[in-house]
């Protein structure tokens, strides 16, 4: 069943209309677009999604505007991945990654002032995707330790390392990777046609395969030394600045794409008429107060607050999301009925999409200590 946008009527505001009404002004047509296309076509691997993203300009979402982008705040943001979260759960985690890297370039722009721009204008100008090769998703390592090495030659950085999983790995542009070089940590700004890169199917399972989460295998990929920017000593104990926004970002992102996913279920469980009532609503309570408590983080973000103070708010938000995205997901399953769940693929997909968030860096039980030293005054130290 596809469902159309809905607006505000009699001063009553409906489920997900500001996301939506967000998506409309800020990347006009593509919601529109992904609700002529049924869900199992936008989830499969050979997904028209990708491509529905960047012709709606897609890309440049995080992109300042004086650098021709969108220029999205944190807040209009997660708003969007919300609302693109809940038409296809593939494009919104693919997309997570694509912002984060360009915020990251973003953020290394403000501090120094450098060719960044550059890159940033290519983005939203010609519509470029970038592929994140930090190290998330591999298991016990942060999302800025290296999973590559670069050594100097010849005025260039030649690189070898792998990324396992990558989402938009087939759709990529740039590869943006954390890389050690020499003992320093850096940012290596990659290619995609570049000699020396491959690209290996990984991701086994259908949840998710619109993501395009292959392995992204690099031997021998010379990087002009420009396009490989360092940002600290390969062994410093502690996050940075740069490290710290990166991570609100992501957790926001991230985060705010699965309560989308999770609301793909409940808005079904709305349309119904009939039925438990009181279930309807607390299904949607659970999604709209994690979905509050996001908004306010990123309002603070967004006002400058340190991305230091902001990030343990952050993850005990993404952790609680997580927990209600779990009953919400369980009312909405249970009260649509055995019917719903034989007679569509929809519902059986996105409860299991839905509790994938659990699987992005950190996991709770490793950043538990941290986060209770942090709660005790202390500060938050997550590598």
């Amino acid at each position: 069943m596809r469902r159309r946008a809905r607006g505000a009527k009699g001063g009553h505001v409906e489920f997900m209309t500001e996301e939506r009404r967000t998506l409309h002004a800020l990347l006009p047509g593509l919601d529109e677009a992904l609700v002529e296309q049924p869900l199992e076509r936008l989830e499969a691997r050979d997904s028209p999604a990708i491509e529905l993203f960047r012709g709606a300009g897609g890309p440049g979402l995080l992109v300042p505007s004086e650098h021709r982008g969108v220029g999205a705040s944190a807040l209009a943001a997660i708003r969007v991945q919300r609302a693109i979260g809940a038409r296809s759960p593939s494009l919104a985690v693919a997309t997570t990654m694509h912002h984060f890297s360009a915020a990251t370039l973003v953020e290394l722009w403000r501090q120094r002032g450098g060719l960044e721009w550059m890159l940033l204008q290519g983005v939203a100008e010609r519509r470029l995707l970038l592929a994140s090769g930090f190290a998330e998703g591999t298991q016990g390592q942060g999302v800025y330790r290296p999973t590559m090495r670069g050594r100097r030659a010849d005025g260039a950085v030649v690189l070898n390392g792998a990324k396992r999983p990558c989402s938009l790995a087939r759709s990529m542009d740039l590869l943006t990777a954390s890389v050690v070089v020499e003992d320093e940590l850096a940012i290596a700004l990659v290619a995609a046609h570049l000699p020396g890169i491959e690209i290996v199917p990984f991701w086994s399972t259908p949840l998710l395969a619109g993501a395009e989460s292959d392995a992204v295998i690099l031997r021998d990929v010379a990087v002009e030394e420009e396009l490989v920017l360092p940002i600290g000593g390969a062994e410093q104990a502690q996050l940075d600045a740069l490290q710290a926004s990166g991570f609100v970002w992501f957790e926001l992102l991230i985060t705010a794409s699965y309560l989308g996913v999770a609301s793909a279920l409940v808005e079904r469980l709305l349309e119904r008429r009939g039925g438990d009532v009181a279930a309807r609503v607390a299904a949607a309570g659970e999604l709209e107060s994690s979905m509050t408590a996001l908004c306010g983080v990123a309002q603070r973000f967004d006002d400058g607050d340190d991305p230091f103070d902001l990030l343990s708010r952050t993850l005990l938000c993404r952790y609680a999301a997580q927990d209600a995205i779990g009953r919400a997901t369980a009312l909405a399953v249970e009260h649509l009925g055995g019917m719903a769940f034989i007679g569509s693929a929809d519902v059986g997909y996105l409860s299991g999409c839905a509790r994938a968030l659990a699987f992005h860096p950190p996991a709770r039980r490793s950043a538990a200590d941290a986060l209770e030293a942090a709660l005790g005054g202390g500060p938050l130290q997550i590598v």
